[in-house]
């Protein structure tokens, strides 16, 4: 009796696990089946939408009674114009001066013993700037000095003595040799006199050279040397001299306008700090291309200004594409589909105005302005607000037809 009893439970259990083995598959394949059901019917669902808006379309060129059914859109039109466009390359840059001098000494340099100019001081040509110290070279130039005296007077005494020995020689007194060794000191000295001459021509440049003096007009813009200080003239430790005449203004062009930005092309430059405006062109451009900041080098100039300082921010507009018989329309009004890139225009046709597709060619953009290469003419209205969701055929009011 017991052995049947646990024959008929296990038995019981089999067959309760077989069951429910068997519902949890039911379920897995139901639910999979729904869910491509339900992905079935969502590409229906856009496939119904895309020939609904296809279907619409052809209709409303079919149909002209259709069209007049549908709702007008809403939309404010531009009537297109020739005019000029030009296209700027807008970089910032900086003004610096034409003429910058850091001034050094004439010789090796020396110690400072008067400095007689200081910071934002006008500077003449010519000026003296400071004095070195000159007592070792003044004394060479007095030591060559008597040098030259000594030589003089030895010369006099040799001049003297060949004279008398050439009288001799005339009364046929003497030797030839006397007379020639006479001769032979002479020019020895004489030559010797020369030499000395110009060393003391030298002693004297050389003492000028303690006088430093300035080469060209302008301001002393900084003056990093004082009295007792070693003066060579290197930039970190001298006078800069800054004429501001000469003022230009220098940027770096990224070197993808390398072909477009040349000698002569014309540029605006803003100085927003005074709020002036002024018209050049670029005079050098720099023949490499900078690591830093992989672009090059253009300066261009700028008209004297009392105002205008090295070192001001400036705003630069280089002129790198112009054309005078130009169309343009908003960049916002391009659009792009399958077929390229369009626009739609106002047409009048029998039933109203209505709106028209038209593909064109653009170029050049600047300034929220896109030039129109083709697909366009003079007198073409164009949609330029309420263009979004917008099909060709489509009945239109205009707002406000500028």
């Amino acid at each position: 009796m017991l052995s049947f009893i646990k024959l008929f439970f296990t038995g019981a259990l089999v067959v309760a696990l077989a069951a429910c083995g068997s519902s949890k598959k039911e379920t897995s394949a139901e639910l999979t089946e729904k869910k491509d059901q339900l992905v079935k019917l969502k590409k229906d669902y856009v496939q119904s939408g895309l020939d609904i808006k296809q279907l619409e379309a052809e209709i409303a060129k079919l149909d002209t009674s259709a069209a007049k059914t549908d709702m007008a859109k809403l939309v404010v039109t531009d009537t297109l114009r020739i005019e000029k466009f030009t296209h700027y390359i807008d970089l910032q840059g900086k003004v610096d001066a034409e003429n910058v001098s850091y001034i050094s000494p004439r010789g090796m340099g020396g110690q400072v013993r008067a400095l007689y100019v200081k910071q934002g001081d006008n500077v003449r040509k010519g000026q003296v700037l400071m004095k070195l110290d000159d007592a070792i070279v003044r004394q060479n130039v007095v030591a060559a000095r008597q040098g030259m005296a000594a030589t003089r007077t030895q010369l006099e005494l040799a001049k003297s003595l060949y004279q008398r020995q050439k009288n001799l020689w005339d009364q046929n007194i003497g030797t030839e040799v006397q007379l020639l060794q006479a001769k032979t000191n002479v020019d020895a000295l004489e030559n010797n006199l020369k030499t000395q001459l110009e060393n003391v021509k030298s002693a004297q440049e050389q003492l000028a050279t303690a006088t430093v003096i300035s080469h060209v007009n302008g301001v002393a813009e900084e003056v990093n040397i004082h009295v007792g200080e070693n003066f060579t003239g290197a930039p970190a430790q001298g006078i800069k001299i800054v004429n501001n005449s000469e003022l230009k203004v220098v940027t770096t062009v990224p070197e993808n306008y390398l072909s477009r930005v040349t000698k002569g092309t014309p540029v605006i430059i803003s100085i927003p700090d005074l709020n002036k405006t002024f018209s050049s062109s670029i005079y050098l451009v720099s023949q490499t291309i900078t690591a830093s900041s992989s672009g090059f080098i253009a300066q261009a100039k700028l008209p004297a200004n009392k105002d205008l300082k090295p070192n001001l921010t400036a705003m630069i507009r280089i002129e790198d594409y112009s054309k005078s018989n130009a169309l343009t329309i908003p960049v916002n009004t391009l659009q792009t589909d399958e077929t390229g890139k369009f626009i739609y225009v106002a047409i009048k046709e029998k039933n109203g105005l209505v709106a028209r597709k038209r593909n064109v060619q653009v170029g050049e953009f600047y300034n929220n302005q896109l030039e129109v290469k083709s697909g366009l003419e003079a007198g073409d209205v164009v949609v330029t607000e309420g263009y979004q969701s917008l099909y060709d055929g489509q009945l239109l009011i205009v707002a406000n037809a500028k």
